[in-house]
């Protein structure tokens, strides 16, 4: 990280709760610095995908301080939250790509929605699906794709803008091993060319063999310290 540069994330005693379910999240402190990839581990029910969803603004904390990229999240209004994803990739452990459009055009989908010219949309999906070794499967339909296949299609849908951030929610928990090392790799080698990670997950073996920080979640706080990486 750049010496001063602004972190990617900053929360200060974020607290969330569902209606009926009580607090997920209580007072949370935790800062991303720019460029970093790390970890949310824990349980089940620990707070993590609910985390994730408020760094996205998918839902609105309840109290404390969060700015993503600098922008202040608890007093964005909405009309500009469509924008501000739009520097967020999100990948989801259940793929979430459609059965009925192929590899290409799941791919393509967030450089449809913001209106690019059919040649750059071209130019840059195929740059992703490069970018995750499956250039030869652009005109795949993506249940014809292995679980690993269509786990690197939902990656590349999600870079394909270049976002900022680069949020995961438990992405490798429908693989084996193998591929589930083979991933996490993938979000390493993004991660060396600038894009700042944040992924969710419970396999602790998997995590810890990568080199990165750990924040470990328990019932909706954070059980240990997590210091900053130098």
């Amino acid at each position: 990280m750049v010496a001063g540069a602004q972190p990617m994330i900053h929360m200060e005693q974020l607290c969330h709760s569902y209606p009926g379910s009580g607090e997920v999240l209580s007072h949370i402190d935790f800062t991303l610095q720019r460029g970093e990839m790390a970890f949310l581990t824990g349980p089940s029910g620990a707070g993590k995908s609910t985390l994730l969803k408020l760094i996205a603004c998918l839902d609105r904390a309840d109290q404390g301080q969060l700015l993503v990229g600098g922008v202040n999240l608890r007093t964005l209004p909405r009309r500009r939250v469509a924008a501000f994803r739009q520097r967020i990739g999100i990948v989801f452990q259940s793929f979430s790509l459609l059965s009925d459009r192929r590899v290409f055009d799941n791919v393509a989908m967030p450089l449809v929605i913001r209106g690019l010219y059919p040649g750059d949309i071209a130019r840059r999906v195929r740059a992703a699906l490069d970018a995750v070794d499956l250039l030869r499967a652009e005109r795949a339909f993506p249940l014809t794709l292995s679980g690993g296949e269509q786990q690197r299609v939902a990656i590349a849908r999600a870079i394909v803008a270049k976002p900022e951030l680069l949020l995961a929610d438990e992405p490798t928990g429908n693989l084996d091993p193998a591929l589930s090392a083979e991933i996490m790799h993938l979000f390493r080698r993004f991660n060396e060319v600038g894009v700042s990670v944040l992924i969710a997950s419970h396999q602790l073996d998997l995590v810890r063999r990568m080199p990165c920080r750990e924040i470990a979640l328990e019932q909706g706080r954070i059980a240990a310290p997590a210091p900053a990486s130098p």
